[in-house]
């Protein structure tokens, strides 16, 4: 990559663009797609089998994968990511947390964590989104572009469980617990993002 390139780059591109850039050949630029989107679902798999001890729940580091990749992929490439996420969990692929102990497929899919599921697609359209605008490359901008993000997933998350339970059990069990660990996320997606960034122009140097 020419001297430069990183740091003259366009708001608009994206973390994956400068890392791996798009292909002027359709074929090359849908393997390129292809395999950064199964790389993020892998991702996700991962994320949602590990559990943090944390106060005063155990806390995955799901929903920071889902910002993160919405950040560095970009919304388009992002939302598709997380949507092929949700068709592996769909076809009964054990990717979710809790699987398949807990169930898996659509009928998981439409237990307690589903509003989180779509959640999931809208935070990291939304982040990605942001990201695209220049939002994913400053400290400040990457934590409320991410705190955006991680709203998105709690509001369809409340919404489904108000549905099941009621808006006040929704809100006990589905929101309150999760306050310090979603600003820890926050601010740890807030911190590596732009360390990302910052590799990717030495790389680029």
């Amino acid at each position: 990559m020419p001297d430069g390139t990183v740091r003259s780059a366009s708001l608009s591109t994206t973390l994956a663009g400068v890392l791996w850039p798009r292909q002027a050949a359709v074929a090359a630029e849908l393997l390129r797609a292809a395999v950064l989107a199964l790389a993020g679902t892998l991702l996700l798999t991962v994320s949602a089998k590990v559990q943090v001890p944390f106060y005063p729940v155990p806390m995955t580091m799901q929903t920071l994968v889902v910002l993160m990749l919405g950040a560095a992929y970009g919304w388009r490439l992002g939302t598709a990511t997380v949507a092929l996420y949700l068709v592996e969990g769909a076809f009964g692929l054990p990717v979710f947390a809790g699987t398949p102990e807990k169930g898996i497929g659509v009928p998981y899919m439409l237990g307690p964590t589903g509003g989180y599921l779509i959640g999931f697609v809208l935070g990291a359209a939304l982040t990605g989104f942001l990201a695209e605008h220049g939002w994913g490359r400053s400290v400040g901008r990457v934590f409320v572009a991410m705190a955006l993000g991680h709203l998105a997933v709690f509001v369809a998350g409340f919404a489904w469980l108000a549905v099941l339970f009621g808006a006040e059990k929704a809100w006990v069990v589905g929101v309150a617990p999760f306050y310090w660990a979603t600003l820890l996320k926050t601010a740890l997606g807030a911190a590596l993002m732009p360390g990302l960034w910052s590799m990717a122009a030495r790389r680029g140097a």
